[in-house]
């Protein structure tokens, strides 16, 4: 072989070794080769995209609510409509919620300005002012008195899926829509640990426990969730999940309408939302004893 041609082999191999990193990325799931051995549970289940449910304008604000003090048990749904009335846009809750939150007997109606969201009395004068949080998925407003109050959206216009800009790539699962059901985790810090067992979960709300019970079936990944007749808690029940996942360590439950929560192990069968804000939300494993 001549010094030319041996130069073009070596160089080629050297070409070869630098990108076969980028060609093994690029090769579809099918395409593949599974290494020696097997991924862990956690890094093999792709989890559900974060789908942004905070709205960015007013149109995304009406829909269902879930407004709790922190840290205590006192919580209540409510419904911002589009509509306006005396005093900004509408709303609406059970008569039970100004028991349990005194704050909303002095609540008229709600504003979007500036791009937050805030409650007003009748004379328009911010009651709750709340901004967002760093993670994205919910609000909270202090007042002077140093009580803080979280506002989660539960089924709001923002949280309709749009359609992508772009078309997923071949092969990306879709809800009907369109909309990418699933996608990889990007940076998110794996936890490591177990996948929770599949079966019965019951819902554990700060002081009250067990007021919604949950089957986790046993099936491929994203499975389905049934919730049990008799469920108590108003928010669970607007959530509305479908389906569950284990994922880099996180228990991921799907609503409906496409957004999550994700639960983190807190040892004994218990898994709560991580980030914790408003009213605790914790499923714990419910064992049956063998006959």
């Amino acid at each position: 072989m001549s010094a030319a041609a041996s130069a073009f082999v070596l160089g080629f191999c050297a070409a070869l070794a630098v990108g076969g990193t980028a060609v093994a990325q690029e090769a579809q799931p099918s395409q593949a080769v599974r290494a020696p051995t097997e991924a862990p549970v956690s890094e093999a289940v792709p989890a559900q995209p974060f789908i942004e449910s905070l709205p960015k304008d007013i149109a995304g604000v009406p829909g269902t609510w879930d407004l709790s003090r922190d840290g205590s048990t006192r919580r209540c749904v409510m419904t911002l409509s589009s509509e306006s009335g005396e005093a900004g846009r509408r709303l609406s809750f059970p008569a039970g919620c100004r028991r349990a939150l005194p704050v909303l007997n002095g609540v008229a109606g709600w504003l979007f300005t500036d791009g937050a969201l805030r409650f007003v009395d009748k004379n328009v004068r911010p009651v709750l002012p709340f901004t967002r949080r760093p993670d994205a998925r919910s609000l909270v407003a202090q007042l002077e008195s140093g009580e803080h109050y979280s506002l989660v959206p539960l089924q709001i216009v923002a949280m309709v899926p749009s359609a992508p800009a772009v078309p997923p790539a071949p092969g990306t699962p879709t809800s009907p829509s369109g909309t990418p059901t699933s996608a990889p985790l990007g940076a998110e810090t794996d936890l490591g640990g177990a996948a929770p067992p599949a079966g019965l979960y019951t819902l554990d709300r700060y002081r009250d426990p067990d007021v919604c019970r949950l089957e986790l079936t046993q099936a491929p990944p994203p499975a389905p969730v049934r919730v049990l007749d008799g469920c108590r808690d108003s928010g669970l029940s607007v959530f509305d999940p479908v389906s569950w996942q284990f994922a880099r360590g996180r228990l991921v439950l799907n609503a409906r309408r496409g957004h999550t929560v994700n639960l983190i192990p807190t040892g004994d069968g218990r898994w709560r939302r991580d980030p914790e804000v408003g009213v605790t939300f914790v499923l714990r494993r419910i064992t049956t004893p063998s006959p």
